[in-house]
């Protein structure tokens, strides 16, 4: 028998490429992106969710700065790729938006995954990174979310 965090890490293996196709599914309708959803007059208020999934992600992105230098290896690459796309899988499941500010937030979650999966098939792929800046980028433009203008912590790898 299996231990219980490697039957979870399995599950949780065979969910993801099912949760992004659901979330793909799901917001079909709502196929507006930030390139072409225009910037509110007034920022949407992220909930909870969203501003804890959206700290880790913009910790793990600074981090990958080292990679983009080369000062990083394929498994640390590897794991900062899966660590934001297990927070956008985070965020899709536990944020709760208007269809407004959802569809936003969906033009912004989803190059993050598409480049984090990109980058996790292959850590040599840096140019990855710079989508995934350009996705961070956009959030304070549609989201009021106090702090986030404050440098991650340096978690260096």
């Amino acid at each position: 028998m299996k231990p219980l965090p490697t039957l979870v890490a399995a599950l949780f293996g065979l969910a993801l490429p099912l949760l992004h196709a659901v979330a793909q599914d799901h917001h079909q309708h709502e196929a507006a992106s930030t390139a072409t959803a225009p910037v509110p007059a007034t920022r949407y208020q992220p909930d909870t969710p969203l501003r804890a999934g959206m700290r880790t992600v913009h910790q793990a992105v600074a981090e990958l700065a080292h990679a983009e230098m080369g000062h990083m290896g394929a498994a640390m690459t590897r794991d900062r790729a899966s660590t934001i796309e297990d927070a956008v899988v985070e965020m899709f499941a536990n944020c709760k938006l208007e269809p407004t500010p959802d569809a936003a937030l969906h033009g912004i979650l989803m190059p993050l995954l598409s480049a984090a999966q990109a980058l996790k098939a292959n850590p040599a792929d840096t140019a990855q990174v710079a989508r995934m800046h350009d996705a961070i980028a956009a959030y304070p433009r549609y989201f009021d979310d106090p702090g986030w203008d404050a440098p991650p912590a340096d978690g260096g790898p």
